[in-house]
């Protein structure tokens, strides 16, 4: 297999998780019915926090219910889903709640199982100074693991959101085989419009990889705004699918003979040197 037909499914979610699954498999069905193989979720999928101090539902990955539900329906329509995330309490080895949570992301395959799970590394802790702030480390603990998950046509290297400013993150799951990258995202509105085209399209053209970009979008709880513009960006850095702020989806047929025709013109991956820095005192 070497062309996969991918959706980003762009999304306004609230605080209310069953509106938000029927939304998610309302687009998952539309986008199926136009001949989508790979059907990607933006962040936060099934439920949106007014403000970092809401703690989500206490769910974990086998009792989700937007899970479960994204399992059913792979199965049914033949298609893989990347839930761009779902909040889920973590436990000691105890088995007693931390009372923190993984911002995980979940790939189902269309057989409807889970096939590779990815936790956030890098938690989006900002503070604009006007009263617009972000404190994830408040309810979330950062992911200690990347991800390269197995489709049909490639490798996939799962990511979520704020990592998207973390190029080296991206550089070794290029080196380590993706050639399809995910960023997922609940982009704030004020950082979306300032970095959102230009981190995307960097990251796709440093890696030579295809990036798919599903976004939240809107307003939601708690007067939270996200940005939108899901995106699918080809090797190149070309931009083949965007939304603008509206919910709904965007396709696009990825290739992989694109990504091998890119890295030959443009062999990044291979001119990669190690280094040492020099620490020069004046």
């Amino acid at each position: 297999m070497n062309t996969l037909t991918v959706a980003c499914v762009q999304m306004n979610t609230s605080g209310r998780i069953n509106d938000n699954i029927a939304q998610a498999e309302s687009f998952i069905r539309e986008a199926h019915g136009k001949g989508a193989q790979f059907i990607a979720l933006p962040e936060n999928a099934f439920f949106m926090r007014g403000d970092d101090s809401v703690a989500p539902v206490e769910y974990t990955t086998e009792t989700h219910p937007g899970l479960k539900r994204m399992e059913v329906l792979a199965r049914e329509l033949d298609c893989w889903i990347l839930i761009g995330s779902i909040f889920v309490s973590l436990h000691d080895a105890y088995g007693e709640e931390t009372g923190k949570w993984a911002n995980r992301s979940v790939l189902i395959n269309p057989l409807g199982v889970v096939t590779a799970t990815y936790d956030k590394i890098h938690l989006f802790d900002a503070d604009f100074g006007d009263g617009e702030s972000y404190r994830e480390s408040e309810r979330f603990l950062h992911g200690k693991q990347a991800c390269l998950a197995s489709l049909p046509c490639g490798q996939l290297g799962m990511t979520i959101c704020y990592d998207i400013r973390f190029p080296y993150l991206f550089r070794d799951l290029a080196r380590n085989g993706a050639t399809m990258l995910s960023t997922p995202a609940a982009f704030a509105k004020r950082t979306g419009e300032a970095h959102w085209h230009v981190l995307q399209r960097a990251r796709a053209i440093e890696n030579g990889c295809y990036v798919i970009a599903p976004a939240q979008c809107g307003t939601h709880p708690g007067g939270r705004q996200t940005y939108g513009h899901s995106m699918i960006v080809d090797p190149w850095g070309e931009i083949i699918a965007e939304a603008q702020m509206g919910v709904g989806i965007v396709m696009a047929e990825l290739d992989m003979e694109r990504v091998k025709q890119v890295r030959r013109s443009m062999p990044v991956l291979q001119h990669d040197r190690d280094y040492i820095l020099q620490d020069y005192v004046i």
